[in-house]
């Protein structure tokens, strides 16, 4: 099989790099149908658009040149650079409305990866929170769904080491570049899900933690998943944003009953397409139920949160 052109993924590279605040450039690809057919027209038709380029730095050429360099060098790396045109690319995630026009990986999805569940939480988690968030990971698991977090402490490192202890596969999506670990004592289970499973980032491999970085992760762990599911979690934290986010996705999302004493999961337990569980197997039955069936049970259990 023949991979995805690195001229396809170094004109995306270019032009993110110098049409970084557009918010529409995966629709745009979609338009255009190529990376480089839109870079060519962004390069000569800027004065039939809003102003996309100044006329400061790197010329136009040389941006791509460095593009092209730069992609063959991550990929040597071992880092996989995927545009939203690549057939490689999540298919749950293309379908959401914000899904980023390009994703880093490191490790390798799979198909199966459609099959996926989010379990998230605070990062401050409680004995029964942790209970609960390796109760439902390892249930999952066992039922064939892919479990995604987002390798933060407490929920979602519970989760990730569940569902590898039931022989699972995991799926890390991380705000930061795919070069760095946040928090850093979690540096030795990012190694092991990029070995075993997958390490996904939608920033630049460099990059470093940074406050607004998170909202877009819950974004994409949110469209990577069938459905999300929230162990217990604050009024400010980002298992609240993904929350909120699935539902706009259209994904459902479940709570656990240890987070309703919050006014926010209270208020979004009221809404259509969100749930309440107290247990590990009515998560899946309602997959089940809502056309997300594990592909490949795995035995059964008894786990309760």
């Amino acid at each position: 099989m023949i991979g995805f052109p690195l001229a396809e993924k170094a004109a995306l590279v270019a032009i993110l790099r110098r049409w970084p605040r557009v918010p529409r450039v995966a629709d745009l690809l979609a338009e255009h149908g190529s990376a480089a057919r839109l870079f060519s027209q962004l390069e000569g038709a800027e004065s039939a658009r809003p102003r996309l380029f100044t006329d400061e730095g790197t010329g136009m050429q040389a941006l791509l040149d460095q593009a092209t360099s730069d992609v063959a060098r991550w990929e040597a790396e071992g880092t996989q650079v995927i545009s939203v045109l690549d057939p490689a690319y999540p298919e749950n995630l293309a379908a959401v409305h914000d899904r980023p026009p390009l994703i880093f990986v490191s490790g390798r999805l799979e198909p199966r990866d459609m099959q996926s569940v989010a379990v998230i939480g605070s990062r401050i988690a409680s004995e029964q929170g942790s209970a609960s968030a390796r109760a439902i990971a390892g249930h999952l698991a066992r039922r064939g769904y892919t479990v995604v977090s987002g390798l933060a402490a407490g929920i979602d490192r519970e989760a990730h080491t569940a569902a590898m202890a039931a022989n699972g596969r995991t799926v890390a999506v991380i705000g930061t570049g795919l070069e760095r670990c946040y928090p850093r004592e979690n540096a030795a289970l990012q190694s092991r899900i990029a070995q075993d499973g997958a390490v996904v980032s939608r920033f630049w491999p460099s990059d470093p933690p940074r406050r607004q970085s998170f909202p877009m992760r819950n974004a994409v762990m949110s469209g990577m998943a069938l459905a999300t599911v929230v162990v217990e979690a604050g009024p400010k934290s980002g298992a609240r944003i993904q929350a909120r986010q699935a539902l706009a996705h259209g994904r459902p999302v479940f709570l656990l009953e240890s987070a309703m004493r919050h006014a926010w999961a209270r208020d979004l337990a009221r809404r259509p397409a969100t749930y309440l569980v107290t247990a590990p197997h009515e998560i899946t039955d309602a997959l089940a139920r809502l056309g997300g069936a594990a592909l490949v049970p795995r035995g059964s259990d008894a786990d309760r949160p």
